[in-house]
């Protein structure tokens, strides 16, 4: 991600790091213990040597402007660049949550779904304020494996010339489709533990019929815990420096597309929209991410139902008495008494 951060501090971070500390604060008698900028001053605010550029790829040559010499921190400091990568994922992700979900929502989430006798009233308000508290701490507990990555901890390689063996490259996509898909799998199936569930896993279950902005409305351990294989990929197995930024914002997008309700991949080897419908509706099945090669071997695999692919069933009442009836009984013997809100709901009760 010293890509990602090199933009970040061409554009945004080398200004604000200058002027909410810059050198002249360093060696002023406000901040006990400086007098002058030395290379103990440099090494107490986490920086072993002074800031000499590097460009941070082959393939792109960022100019640094004046600025990034008039920190105290300079573009190596640790805390710097934990500071700058808790912002980097908190922003960005609040901004690639809402543009994706929100194009998700116009243009191709089924608005018939507000019908359904599980969907909350108000129900997209208190996904996107789940998220809204939860991105802040996830960001939190993501930064440190970025920045280990940009402090040459990872695996991670810059251009062609630089993969293990010829083809890597292309390679290394299915591979960390394959890497990911496997650990979330049982990350997401522990995650259904009953010591666990109630605590972590369950508020992001409290969206039986999820909307696009349901994708990122998690426990902020729970959707953490399910990124950390991305973050884990490249400290085993090298990764192109562009190719993680791609996936990265692949995978966002992706979590996106499961939870817009809209039913094309009718696939037995893709976990699309429909396979985790069946997830949120029946608990037990389909945890795998991408994939359902996981689900099958774990024999946790269930079939969507054929009525969602088509228009003229989708939507109907008795389908959706039946996922209602089906479901509540599942809940109960994974919940017991189910204290969430839809339960309670008038509005539901007279759907039902």
């Amino acid at each position: 991600m010293d890509i990602a951060l090199e933009i970040w501090d061409t554009f945004i971070g080398d200004r604000l790091y200058a002027s909410l500390l810059p050198l002249s604060l360093a060696s002023s008698a406000s901040l006990p213990g400086f007098t002058t900028v030395t290379n103990s001053t440099l090494s107490f605010f986490g920086a072993t040597q002074p800031f000499v550029y590097e460009p941070a790829t082959q393939l792109i040559y960022l100019e640094p402007t004046k600025y990034a010499y008039l920190s105290a921190w300079p573009r190596n400091n640790i805390y710097r660049q934990f500071l700058s990568f808790f912002l980097i994922v908190w922003i960005f992700g609040i901004i690639v949550y809402f543009i994706s979900a929100s194009l998700s929502y116009i243009f191709i989430w089924d608005k018939t779904t507000v019908h359904h006798p599980k969907y909350l009233k108000n129900q997209i308000p208190m996904e996107i304020a789940q998220t809204m508290r939860s991105m802040p701490v996830m960001s939190l507990l993501t930064a440190p494996f970025l920045v280990a990555e940009v402090r040459g901890y990872a695996k991670l390689y810059d251009t062609f010339s630089d993969e293990p063996f010829p083809y890597y490259s292309i390679i290394q996509f299915p591979l960390f489709i394959m890497f990911t898909d496997l650990c979330i799998y049982w990350i997401h199936r522990g995650l259904h533990h009953p010591l666990i569930y109630k605590t972590l896993h369950k508020p992001h279950h409290k969206w039986i019929m999820p909307s696009p902005f349901a994708s990122h409305a998690f426990h902020p351990l729970d959707g953490w815990s399910q990124s950390v294989p991305y973050h884990v990929f490249p400290f085993i197995f090298p990764l192109q420096k562009l190719a993680y930024v791609f996936l990265f914002g692949f995978i966002n997008l992706w979590t996106v597309l499961i939870h817009d309700g809209e039913y094309v991949a009718n696939s037995p080897v893709i976990n699309g929209a429909a396979c985790h419908t069946m997830h949120h509706l029946y608990f037990n099945y389909n945890y795998g991410q991408f994939t359902t090669l996981w689900d099958r071997l774990g024999g946790s695999y269930r079939k969507p139902n054929e009525e969602l692919f088509r228009r003229d069933t989708k939507n109907g009442e008795e389908e959706w008495k039946r996922q209602t009836k089906e479901m509540e009984t599942i809940l109960k013997d994974v919940e017991g008494d189910d204290d969430r809100a839809y339960l309670a709901d008038s509005q539901t009760k007279k759907n039902l």
